[in-house]
Order: C-alpha cells, then sequence, then structure tokens
C-alpha cells in the first residue's frame, strides 16, 4: 500500500507530533493506519472567499500535507472522505450555481480529491444542496470509489431490493506488510451512510428523486453480503454524529446522530463519523457505557470524527492480529491532528503549510472565484455585524428580511395571498458556536460585493413561502425560543444559549412584535420536539400593534431548507406557495442591494426578552464586540472574560 501514489509528496513545514506506535503483539501483526477527512464544506485552500482574504484555518491543502506525513510513517495506510465536500464556500456556490461543469472538466473539490489518492468516499446531505443532476455530473469525475448504501433513488420492498445511487458497499484488496516484513492482501470492506432526513432537507430540488432509508435499517441489510465477500475488516463511513441517542429512537431510525448504534452492529469494526461538525475523540463529548471520548472508542470499537472545513486529519493506526478466524483488531489508537492552532484569543497559526500541488492545480479555480467575489453588487452605509445576533436587534438580519419579503412579494403580486400580511423569517448563520471565535459577521461600509453577499447568507438555500395561520406563528416562535436556557429570576450570571441549539434555527419573524420569557421552560426540545413541561415564553405578540389571532392569516417568506420542515416548526408540513423559478437566496440578496443601489440596515426592534429585574445571564460572543459595547445606550451588557476557547463572555441584564 505504500506505492508511487501515496508517496509522492514529502513532509512540509508540519509541527506535529506522530501518533505512537501500538504495542507489537506475538504471531503475525499488521498495523495499518486509516485516515479520515470529513465535512471539508468545499474548504480547498487557506482562504476566506467570504471576507476575501487568506485564512489561516483548516483546508483540504492544508491536510493534504498532513496526510503526506500521515503515509510516509507507515507502511499501510488507507485515505477516506466522510461526505459534505461539494457545499460550503462561495467556491463551491459559484461552481454550482453560476459556472456550471463545463464538458470534459472535473469539479475543482473532486479534482483536489483525486490528486490526494482517497480510498473510497461516501456522500453527505450537502452533496444533494445542488440536486442530482449537478451531483451526478460533480462525481462522474472521481478516481476513487464512491459508496452509500441508503441513498435510495427508487425504494424497494426490501433494502435489498431497493435502487441506489451508489454502491453500497466496496471492497478494497490492499497488499500490506505485517511487521515481518512478509506481505498478505487484505480485503477492507468499505460501506456508507447518510442521514436519512437528506430528502426532506433538499425536498425543494430533490423533487422525490431521492428517498433514503434509515442508516441502521440499511446497515442491517447490506452487511451481510459485504460480509459475505470475505472481508477481513469494515469501515463505515457514516455521514452522521456521535450522540448517546436512546436506542429505542435510533434503532427506529428517528434520530439524526446515529453512530453510535450503528457501531454497535454486528459486522462493523471501526466507525469514521461526522455530519455535526465535533471532533472525536474528545473530552467535550459525555462519556457513557458506550461511548468512551478519551481512548475514541464506540461500544469499544475505534471510531474518529475529524471536525470540519479541513480543521483535522483523523487518524486510526489498527494492529490487525492474524488468527485461527482470520484477522482481527487486537489494539487501535485514534487521534486528530490539527491543521491550525490558536495561539492568541484573537489570532490563529497554521501548524501545516498548504500542499503545493493542490495550491497549484486550483490556481485557475481560485482565480475564477475571485473574480466572482469581488464583482460590485451595491453599497453599504452602515456597518454589519453578528455579535449580538441571538440577544438583540440586528441590522444584517434585518437587510436579509426585506430582501427575502421585497422578492415574495413581487412573485405574488395579483395574486390573493399578495393581500395577506407579509412577514420575514431570517436566523443568524454565523454566530461563533462550533464555528469558533471568528465565526461571526463583521461588514465595515464601504462597496457591497458578492463576498459580503456569502458572508451575509452561508447556505445555499433558496428562496420560498408559506400560509401561516397566527395560532402556527406562536408555535414557531416558541420552538425558535428554544435557544435559550431556562433563568431563575433573581440569580445572577446564569448561562444564556442552549450549546446544543444551532444558531441557524433561532428564526427571527420581521413584521411582528413580541417578548421572550425565559422564565419559563422551553416548549419544544432543540431537535423540535415536544419539551416534556413546557412553556409558553412567547408574550404580547402582535401585528401592526395588535394582538395575533389563532385564526390570523398570513405570508411567511423564508427559505427552502425551514419550508421543508427542517427543524420541525409549526407550518412547514404542508406545500409551499408557488412563486416560479427558484432563485438562491444569496441572488436574492443580491439583487436587492443592488435595485436600491446603497443599503443602510438598521436594527429593527422586532424582540425583545421579557424583564426580570435582578437577573443577569452570560454569552459567548467575538472578543471585536467591545469597542461596540459603549454604543450600547441601555447599559444591559457588560464585559467579562475570555473563556479558555477564546470567546468573549459577556453579561447581559434583564
Amino acid at each position: 500500500m505504500n506505492d508511487e501514489r501515496t508517496n509522492r509528496r514529502g513532509q512540509r513545514g508540519v509541527a506535529i507530533h506522530p501518533v505512537a506506535a501500538t504495542p507489537v503483539d506475538a504471531g503475525t501483526t499488521v498495523r495499518l493506519r486509516l485516515l479520515e477527512t470529513t465535512d471539508v464544506h468545499g474548504w480547498l485552500l487557506g482562504y476566506d472567499y467570504a471576507t476575501d482574504r487568506p485564512s489561516p484555518g483548516g483546508s483540504l491543502s492544508r491536510l493534504g500535507t498532513l496526510i503526506a506525513r500521515a503515509r510516509s510513517e507507515v507502511q499501510n495506510c488507507l485515505l477516506f472522505d466522510n461526505g459534505d465536500f461539494l457545499q460550503g464556500t462561495p467556491m463551491a456556490e459559484y461552481w454550482a450555481r453560476k459556472r456550471g461543469i463545463h464538458p470534459g472538466e472535473t469539479h475543482p473539490v473532486i479534482a483536489a480529491m483525486n490528486l490526494l489518492g482517497y480510498d473510497a468516499a461516501t456522500l453527505g446531505n450537502h452533496e444533494f444542496n445542488y440536486g442530482m443532476r449537478f451531483l451526478t455530473r460533480a462525481l462522474a469525475g472521481a478516481q476513487f470509489p464512491l459508496v452509500s448504501a441508503n441513498a435510495v433513488t427508487r425504494p424497494g420492498p426490501t433494502p435489498e431490493a431497493d435502487e441506489l445511487l451508489l454502491p453500497p458497499w466496496t471492497v478494497l484488496r490492499r497488499q500490506v506488510s505485517d511487521t515481518r516484513g512478509e506481505t498478505h492482501e487484505l480485503r477492507i470492506g468499505v460501506i456508507g451512510f447518510l442521514p436519512w432526513q437528506t430528502a426532506d432537507w433538499d425536498r425543494s430540488v430533490l423533487a422525490g428523486a431521492l428517498s433514503p432509508r434509515g442508516v441502521i435499517e440499511a446497515a442491517r441489510a447490506h452487511l451481510p453480503a459485504l460480509r459475505a465477500e470475505g472481508v477481513d475488516l469494515v469501515v463505515a463511513l457514516a455521514h452522521t454524529g456521535i450522540e448517546d441517542v436512546p436506542p429505542d429512537l435510533a434503532l427506529n431510525d428517528q434520530a439524526e446522530h446515529v453512530a453510535v448504534p450503528l457501531a454497535a452492529l454486528d459486522g462493523i469494526d471501526v466507525i469514521l463519523g461526522g455530519h455535526n461538525h465535533l471532533t472525536f475523540p474528545s473530552p467535550e463529548i459525555p462519556a457513557s457505557a458506550a461511548v468512551d471520548p478519551i481512548h475514541g472508542t464506540l461500544h469499544g470499537k475505534p471510531a474518529v470524527a475529524a471536525g470540519r472545513w479541513g480543521s483535522h486529519l483523523g487518524v486510526i493506526d489498527l494492529a490487525l492480529s492474524l488468527g485461527p478466524e482470520g484477522w482481527r483488531i487486537a489494539d487501535h489508537r485514534v487521534a486528530l491532528w490539527p491543521a491550525s492552532l490558536r495561539t492568541t484569543p484573537d489570532a490563529q497559526q497554521p501548524i501545516a503549510s498548504e500542499d503545493a500541488a493542490i495550491v497549484a492545480s486550483m490556481a485557475k479555480a481560485h482565480a475564477e472565484t475571485l473574480a466572482h467575489i469581488r464583482s460590485p453588487v451595491g453599497h453599504l452605509a452602515t456597518p454589519v455585524h453578528s455579535f449580538l445576533s441571538m440577544v438583540a436587534p440586528d441590522a444584517g438580519l434585518s437587510l436579509v428580511a426585506a430582501a427575502q419579503a421585497d422578492h415574495v412579494a413581487t412573485r405574488l403580486a395579483g395574486r390573493p395571498e399578495a393581500d395577506l400580511p407579509l412577514l420575514s423569517a431570517v436566523a443568524p448563520f454565523k454566530f461563533g458556536g462550533r464555528g469558533g471565535p471568528d465565526y461571526f459577521i463583521d461588514i465595515a461600509p464601504g462597496a457591497f460585493s458578492r463576498a459580503h453577499v456569502a458572508d451575509l447568507y452561508t447556505f445555499p438555500n433558496t428562496a420560498a413561502a408559506l400560509l401561516i395561520s397566527g395560532a402556527e406563528l406562536t408555535l414557531w416562535l416558541e420552538r425558535a425560543a428554544g435557544a435559550f436556557l431556562r433563568l431563575t429570576p433573581g440569580a445572577e450570571d446564569q448561562p444564556l444559549l442552549d450549546p446544543a441549539f444551532p444558531c441557524y434555527n433561532f428564526d427571527v419573524l420581521f413584521g411582528l412584535s413580541y417578548e421572550i420569557d425565559l422564565s419559563q421552560p422551553a416548549r419544544f426540545t432543540h431537535e423540535g420536539l415536544p419539551a416534556p413541561g413546557g412553556g409558553t415564553r412567547i408574550r404580547d405578540l402582535r401585528h401592526q400593534g395588535r394582538p395575533v389571532a389563532p385564526d390570523d392569516r398570513f405570508v411567511v417568506a423564508t427559505n427552502n431548507y425551514r419550508a421543508a420542515g427542517s427543524g420541525r416548526f409549526a407550518g412547514t408540513d404542508r406545500p409551499e406557495l408557488d412563486l416560479g423559478p427558484r432563485v438562491s437566496s444569496q441572488d436574492v440578496l443580491a439583487a436587492y442591494v443592488a435595485a436600491q443601489g446603497t443599503v443602510a440596515p438598521r436594527p429593527d426592534p422586532v424582540w425583545r426578552f421579557r424583564p426580570m429585574p435582578g437577573t443577569s445571564a452570560i454569552f459567548e460572543t467575538s472578543g471585536r464586540v467591545l469597542g461596540l459595547l459603549p454604543q450600547m445606550a441601555d447599559g444591559r451588557l457588560a464585559p467579562l472574560g475570555r473563556t479558555v476557547t477564546r470567546f468573549q463572555q459577556i453579561r447581559l441584564r434583564f
């Protein structure tokens, strides 16, 4: 396996400690290293196109250097990708929405993966954001096998009878050397899985073309056939998170993150996880009988999850022992190799240099992308940032909401729905969290370009609209209010934000006014299910000063992700209003700014926290907020210290 392809690049300035060797067992032992990348999301180079400047953080080019280092240390090595590689940056968006793949071309992401010599890969949910036609054209250039056991294009009466987009599994035959220098053939089975919710999340572009099976159901169906091939080892490329979910939910395939119950199945030896952008092993993952977050095992089996955006390379070192019943895992070690480290609260330093071959091969695509993102759209007269998006009115959300509402109003002109009140539902996309202390919007006044559009609207959504009742509006907002933890009135410095709640589900409904009462328990869990003992947080809900009645009717401008039911928001289980040809949300925003020429968004006071005298809470944001706090006239915000993860803590008084 130590062939010319895997060793054509040498080490280049990698300041990391190699993974320690596994102790030698008596008898025949093969040391096999498995490498994982996951959730790269189009981060090919160390360049942030949304801010139009070099990025010291992760990228596939930096992982390429780590991969070369990892291969050079061992004789036997395999490289896998766990999905979500085609979407996530303005480069990826440009290739999918604007430029397209020309005849005879290879998608830049696939070209980089070919260059790195992947042994196999699976698909994530974001591979489907641009529809099946684009996906098929993009994957056609892959020079490595792609597998997915539950990407069903036509369901059969049983999973075994399903028509699949890709083969469910593949068998890699590799000549490996044991610790004595003797050669053996290993047969490594590789099976892939994606979240079953993928078809719902992208319902508007898949149009019945994909009907995924549940991960556990598909695994139980296809593993016996894979094992019947006489494989020595089975590696599951599982685009799903590591979360200790209740077994009844997981085994019925109702949960989103099912790496733990997947690992419990007979026939799987190694789990490569991802999807939720967390790292594993990690002390931040709760330990349980099934999960060892220090040694990196799920049900005793080695497992790794390598973060997101090229932040880490996952490394699993196996010692395979040959016995009467064949090869078995005698020992293992799991590690994460970071591409960069934070040296100060406001500075990040690359550990790995960028792979020169990838940088050179991406030069043309990089130049094209820069020309696109630098194209002018309009002028921004006031600053926009997301440092306080979860706690106060936000100018960026106001701008996106106005653009979204304008698009829907234009498309509904002359129709009966145009006579109904029009609201606009938007959520903050960049508010730290798993993205880190630099993951915020910060746009200064001046020329407004396509890069700024991508910074404000990160995801590849399209504009959509729904008819919603007043009763559903209340539930919609109750779902969004689950972003916050319950507070005890009169208590000081309580944690404010639920870390399990993604900021992109904190919808703000422009056109309304309302209060959020955090003395009450959340009505829904962070997954959108009814919470036991849930309360009522939304108070004084009004439209143009009038209380909203349960039977009032509204049009809500939103995006296809929300309209498809993602997040389990009330009223999203019905068909969207017909707005004609699909338009990306980024194009909606760009067209709105271009039509205005100059925009001066202000933080519209849509919502507020209900007062609780003597009560305070703490939330984390960017250190760049400190210069803005003196401008906050009400004095409710006060800076505290920095956290160990370099976030700025802020005290909020109610």
